[in-house]
């Protein structure tokens, strides 16, 4: 007889994990600059945190706008951005106890990011958990939020079912994202997409903490 099924908890990265908005919007804003556009505000950038960065542009660029010359703009500035300590993307407080929790549960753990590979692994390895996930997925590896493809691929790595796997993220793009593969999702409240946006789009729990994840994944989870 086999063992338990493997588990999976996927989380996203911008406003899930790390705290991201001011490297994105300020990216953003040098971007926009140096094509002469006025920038977007904090607030506009923080709507389309989550969709790959091309697309994000585009929803932010005006009509007619250079959306590629604006991308490399901005890949640019947030290098040089990220490169300053003052910059950097903190982990939200609670997040390593969390990661902890559903380790010790034998849950594994991945990520579905908009970001791309080469940022996503640079924030993780500066906090040091790089090697805690199983299963990277980017906007590098295919189509983005809210299609389902990195969500596919990332259980599909990890050998887990849809039933087995939960979806963790802060914008619609990620719930969506999770009802498109058949997934479970967790709405966070502490990132860049209202409660209600969240709820809306088809969280099945809200977690206004790190501490409420791990819970929330157990119960999801349970067999009848």
């Amino acid at each position: 007889m086999g063992g338990s099924p493997l588990r999976l908890a996927v989380f996203d990265c911008d406003g899930t994990l790390v705290d991201s908005l001011g490297a994105i919007a300020a990216a953003a804003a040098r971007a926009f600059q140096m094509q002469g556009l006025d920038p977007p505000s904090p607030r506009e950038v923080q709507g389309i945190v989550g969709l790959p960065l091309l697309e994000a542009l585009a929803h932010l660029a005006p009509e007619r706008a250079d959306v590629e010359r604006l991308r490399d703009g901005y890949a640019t500035a947030y290098r040089e951005l990220i490169a300053d300590p003052a910059m950097h993307e903190g982990l939200y407080e609670g997040a390593l106890a969390a990661l902890d929790a559903l380790e010790a549960a034998g849950v594994l753990l991945g990520v579905a990011t908009g970001k791309g590979r080469r940022g996503l692994h640079g924030v993780l390895e500066r906090h040091g958990i790089r090697e805690r996930f199983v299963t990277l997925k980017t906007s590098d590896d295919g189509p983005g939020k809210p299609n389902p493809h990195m969500l596919i691929a990332a259980m599909e790595e990890a050998g887990t079912g849809p039933g087995e796997t939960i979806m963790i993220g802060d914008t619609t793009f990620d719930i969506l994202m999770a009802a498109n593969a058949g997934v479970s999702a967790i709405g966070v409240t502490w990132g860049y997409h209202g409660e209600a946006d969240l709820r809306a789009a088809g969280a099945c729990g809200m977690a206004s903490a790190f501490a409420e994840v791990a819970p929330l994944f157990e119960r999801l989870t349970r067999r009848p």
